[in-house]
């Protein structure tokens, strides 16, 4: 008889959703492994099961830690390259990102390894929920519920991948249960979202029964993470039913269903905000600012994506990383930062346009635009709003600060894990000497911006640590996007409420902006606009613009109509980076609306329908 074994630490993800072949000898397979476990005498106790788990999040954290990559198929942040940027091979190293399109346009067929994997993430969890399931009939009374918080934890990242691929592709197959052969699902066909979105809800639900109310090991999920999720579920198929998704073939909207998933939105982002004692980062205080120029004093929003935060009330759910010497590092440092800071690569720089979206604390509403200045030009670091002059940064918005940086900026350089002192960063003035008051400097380098500005948010600012080396909790659900999807599912059923109101204020306080005024809160379109606004510049870099975009339906909103003229993107000194949109056809904004079904996936399996737009 086969014996049955499983790596638990490193099971490799399903192609797709068909099964890798074993490449082991036959007589091979009656024996025990020596370097693999009998599956047979595995998940026997609650240390196997919870092994079992902890390779499930290994599987499913790479298929979220780089979600920063996704704000370039937005109008705010540029992504350079995610094929140069991450393995092709190796999942922890970004396999599921590479080979992707992260442009704000023209991407939507460029995600067939994300599919792959995602299909993977389902496998692994999958083969978690299966196995613990068949130890509860005979588990101790005391080891039940252990064994049951593994099944919902692993329900819970089950769910996290479907949301997943459903905001994607549409309807998708749907598996719920371990493959062994590629036979299982050589005919499978495309499960309808609705009932997709109905097993996730299921999913999510017996998570939020099971999961303790604060997990005690930093990175295992809780009830409010459960409730999290499934409120943005119920937030996302709201949207769909709303604004509709006319590429989807058999989708039909429903005001009346939009309305029932509002609802049930805002009851569980209620309860996550009531029910737990969760607060924002350091109480949602501003913290200290330097002017420009300095970064001894940096706010605590800039503290909120540093290793400091990992464990604060606020990361509802994060991902660990475990840092230097393990190969669990994250990259987000050698991804955002340039080559002054241990050589990193500067993949992910925010656009010029980023910057007016940052508020002036005295009036809490918009600064007067920027001027992109020619240096060269008599005045241009001194005349008033110039993009080139440092104090056109001033009395904004803290999140500015601790965000990105424009010229004159500093930052820690780091080589050789050792700090180099401050950077100051100039653009286009790469890695050349500086006297700024009398101190020699030199300056950033990199030559990967093209905007005039480069990202602080997740630059570390302290040395001892290699580029590839972070251990920073990546989150993928904080309390401040709890707030703001609260806000959203009750403003679009009831209008402002006044306790919406305030949490987006808590928000806008954490940037040391004033309560929103009157005229931002008369009405849904001001309000929802209000709170867009707050989502663009609390959560940049996050990966939550494009999915915004999508399922709002406002990507024409934001580049133009089919057969328009384009957007450009600029740079601080007036020149025209890129063109976006230009004369494109309504096919292509389509695309954009949902991904393409991967070509190989369909050459094995004929019962797999392509979305429409890609026909």
């Amino acid at each position: 008889m086969k014996t049955s074994i499983i790596k638990i630490c490193c099971i490799t993800a399903l192609g797709g959703i068909s099964v890798l072949n074993s490449g082991c000898v036959k007589n091979l397979l009656d024996q025990d492994a020596t370097t693999e476990l009998n599956e047979a005498k595995f998940w026997k106790t609650e240390a196997d099961a919870t092994i079992g788990l902890m390779g499930a999040y290994a599987d499913v954290r790479p298929l979220f830690d780089r979600d920063y990559l996704y704000d370039g198929q937005s109008e705010y942040i540029r992504v350079r390259s995610a094929t140069n940027s991450t393995s092709s091979t190796d999942l922890q190293k970004g396999a599921a990102y590479n080979n992707a399109d992260y442009n704000p346009s023209g991407y939507g067929d460029n995600f067939d390894n994300m599919y792959k994997y995602l299909y993977g993430g389902v496998n692994r969890t999958n083969y978690v929920i299966e196995n613990v399931t068949k130890m509860l009939p005979t588990a101790s009374s005391t080891s039940l519920p252990e064994l049951e918080r593994v099944i919902g934890e692993a329900r819970l990242l089950r769910a996290m991948v479907y949301l997943r691929l459903i905001s994607m592709w549409g309807d998708v197959p749907y598996i719920g249960h371990v493959i062994f052969n590629n036979s299982e699902v050589a005919g499978l066909t495309r499960t309808p979202i609705a009932q997709v979105k109905d097993s996730i809800l299921a999913d999510l639900t017996y998570a939020y029964d099971k999961l303790p109310e604060r997990a005690a090991e930093l990175g295992r999920a809780s009830k409010p993470a459960a409730l999290a999720f499934r409120g943005k579920m119920q937030l996302y198929w709201a949207s769909w039913n709303h604004f509709g998704w006319p590429e989807l073939a058999g989708f039909k909207s429903s005001e009346a269903d939009a309305i029932t998933a509002y609802n049930a939105a805002a009851e569980d982002f209620k309860k996550v905000i009531n029910d737990y004692g969760l607060t924002l980062f350091r109480g949602g205080e501003p913290g200290l600012c330097d002017p420009p120029g300095k970064a001894e004093n940096l706010p605590n929003y800039y503290y909120l994506f540093t290793p400091i935060a990992n464990g604060d009330a606020e990361m509802i759910m994060s991902f660990t990383h475990a840092g230097t010497g393990t190969g669990q590092g994250e990259e987000l440092m050698r991804d955002v930062a340039g080559r002054s800071h241990e050589g990193s690569q500067c993949w992910v720089t925010p656009r010029y346009e980023i910057a007016d979206r940052y508020q002036s604390t005295a009036t809490g509403d918009f600064a007067p635009k920027l001027i992109p200045m020619d240096p060269t030009a008599p005045g241009a670091r001194t005349t008033l709003n110039s993009a080139l002059n440092p104090q056109s940064y001033t009395n904004r918005d803290y999140r500015m600060k601790s965000s990105i940086m424009w010229d004159y900026e500093v930052s820690v350089g780091m080589i050789s894990l050792k700090s180099t002192g401050w950077v100051p960063f100039i653009y286009k003035t790469w890695n050349q000497p500086i006297t700024i008051d009398g101190k020699s400097y030199t300056t950033y380098n990199t030559d990967g911006c093209n905007s005039g500005y480069v990202l602080r948010k997740f630059l570390r600012n302290y040395a001892g640590q290699g580029r590839s080396d972070g251990d920073y909790a990546w989150p993928v659900m904080r309390l401040a996007d709890v707030y703001l999807m609260y806000a959203e599912a009750t403003n679009a059923v009831n209008g402002p409420q006044g306790d919406a109101i305030e949490l987006v204020n808590r928000i806008r306080h954490r940037g040391n902006l004033p309560p929103l005024t009157g005229d931002k809160t008369a009405g849904k379109d001001a309000f929802f606009s209000a709170i867009e606004q707050e989502r663009i510049v609390e959560l940049l870099g996050e990966g939550h613009r494009s999915f915004d975009l999508r399922r709002w339906r406002a990507i024409e909103r934001v580049w133009g109509p089919p057969f328009g003229s384009g957007v450009w993107r600029i740079d601080t000194q007036g020149a025209q980076v890129s063109r976006y949109f230009q004369n494109s056809s309504e096919r292509l904004y389509q695309q954009c609306y949902i991904f393409r079904i991967p070509p190989a996936e369909r050459d094995r399996n004929p019962n797999l329908t392509q979305n429409t737009p890609w026909l």
